[in-house]
């Protein structure tokens, strides 16, 4: 120990590979020591104690290149440093756990991307005996319509909440989605368009919608792929739900035009 430690035995002391002391000697965060007459660096407590320091830091999550500059400040720029890496470690821990509920929230499915009320609102349609594909494409909905229109998505919500508290609303939906199977021209579509028109009318209130920003042909398109998602494989659906708006427009309410 008097002549000191080679660099193998001063990592294998502070805890950290050969590898690591040379990269902290590059960057000039620990000083090379001066050779032996044998021709190699000893590692002397100066230059241990400076490894412990830069090791520590480093594992604390200071970046390696502010370390030399902390290291060697004022105790009282040390302590204002060490506050800032305080607080950018605790953005971090908070940015990771934010990521790790995340991932939670994807072990659950659609908590993923959809918030806790959207959520309860699917388990309602299934409770209420709606099919797995209808609770799915309602769910593909959701996420557009908070996607595209986050604006009117608390009173797409709303609007929902209300029409599965009506059971007679639920009826006619479960019929709806009976006209699946139906030809598009089946009279049939337009006395059950008239019947969910009528329902939903039955609240004005609730189909009122925020003022929407940006141009009507972007707000038409973005309405148009959350309204008429998965119409294209449906035509009785598509005209059911044409002729519904149809009689809403005519009744005062804005809805977009595609």
């Amino acid at each position: 120990m008097a002549d000191g430690l080679t660099i193998g035995q001063a990592a294998a002391f502070v805890g950290v590979t050969i590898k690591t002391v040379r990269h902290y000697h590059r960057l000039g965060l620990v000083a090379e020591p001066e050779r032996d007459g044998s021709g190699y660096r000893r590692y002397r407590s100066a230059d241990l104690l400076r490894l412990v320091q830069v090791r520590t830091l480093a594992g604390a999550g200071v970046p390696l290149a502010e370390i030399g500059d902390l290291l060697d400040a004022d105790p009282e720029r040390f302590a204002v440093a060490l506050d800032d890496v305080r607080r950018r470690l605790t953005e971090r821990i908070e940015d990771l756990i934010a990521r790790r509920d995340t991932l939670h929230r994807l072990d659950h499915g659609d908590r993923a991307l959809l918030p806790d009320r959207a959520c309860a609102l699917l388990d309602r349609l299934a409770d209420l005996g709606f099919g797995s594909d209808y609770v799915a494409t309602q769910r593909e909905a959701l996420v557009l319509a908070r996607a595209l229109i986050p604006e009117i998505f608390d009173s797409f919500l709303t609007q929902l909440e209300h029409s599965l508290g009506d059971s007679e609303f639920v009826e006619l939906t479960k019929r709806g989605l009976d006209a699946r199977f139906w030809d598009p021209d089946d009279p049939r579509i337009e006395k059950l368009a008239s019947a969910l028109a009528g329902k939903l009318l039955a609240n004005r209130a609730v189909l009122a919608m925020p003022t929407r920003s940006g141009n009507r042909s972007d707000a038409a398109a973005r309405y148009g792929l959350v309204n008429h998602h998965r119409e294209d494989q449906e035509p009785a659906i598509a005209r059911l739900n044409a002729l519904v708006e149809a009689e809403l427009r005519a009744a005062g309410i804005d809805i977009p035009h595609q």
